[in-house]
Order: structure tokens, then sequence, then C-alpha cells
């Protein structure tokens, strides 16, 4: 088993950063062939997600759609002001499971991994434990 660290910069207060391709790097330079891999942000204003890849348009409307649940809203007590985020993390989920196979991240067609950040701009890590040969 090994664990590896990847950063990411966010541009934006909320954002989606497609990590495939880094994540592929990654598993290529450690030579992974067949694994679980977790994925695993320690932050408490992120998230990491599974969605599609194709449409940039999903991630535009994926932004929105949890700005709708989760507004920034002046009634909420926490003194940093980034309630809404705490939620938005909640909501998606601070780790991912995979699957690699033969060399290949397991995958649908049109899918790919986000970071998703709530508060940024801000540089996060992600840990990532390979499980596997």
């Amino acid at each position: 088993m090994k664990t590896v660290e990847l950063s990411i910069r966010s541009r934006d207060r909320c954002e989606m950063i497609d990590i495939t391709d880094d994540i592929k790097n990654i598993l290529s330079k450690h030579q992974i062939s067949d694994a679980v891999i977790t994925l695993f942000t320690p932050h408490t204003t992120a998230a990491i997600t599974i969605n599609e890849n194709a449409d940039p348009d999903v991630t535009r409307d994926m932004l929105y759609g949890l700005a709708k649940l989760a507004p920034q809203d002046p009634h909420f007590k926490h003194a940093e002001g980034n309630s809404a985020a705490h939620i938005k993390s909640s909501l998606i989920g601070v780790s991912e499971t995979l699957i690699v196979e033969s060399n290949h991240l397991l995958l649908g067609t049109w899918q790919g991994i986000y970071f998703c950040e709530f508060d940024g701009p801000r540089t996060r890590r992600i840990i990532i434990n390979l499980s596997g040969s």
C-alpha cells in the first residue's frame, strides 16, 4: 500500500476542477496496474466527486444547484462566514473509491474525477491511497 499526495490550487470561491488526468498520471508513475484507490481531501470546505466531464455545462449546473441548496445566508452563525461551503462539502463528500484494472482507471465513458472547491481560492491537498499492484 502506498499513499501519495496531490496539491490543487483553486482560482475561484466555488469551482469544480477535473483531476482525472492527474490521477491517471499518478497511477502510471507508481506503476499501479490492478488496485483499489481511495481519494480523500482533508478539508471541511472541499469535496471530491465523479461526474460527467464531456460537457462543461454539467459542472456549471452542479455549482448552480449546490448554490441553490446551500446559499450564502446572513443567518448562519459560523464566524468564518463559510457555512455554505461546509454544507456543500458534506453533501458531496470528501472521498471517492475507484478501481484500477490492467493499468486502466475504471470510469464510465463520460465520467471524470473532480475536486470541488467551495471556499477558495486556496491551495488544497488530495491524499491518494493506492492499494494493489
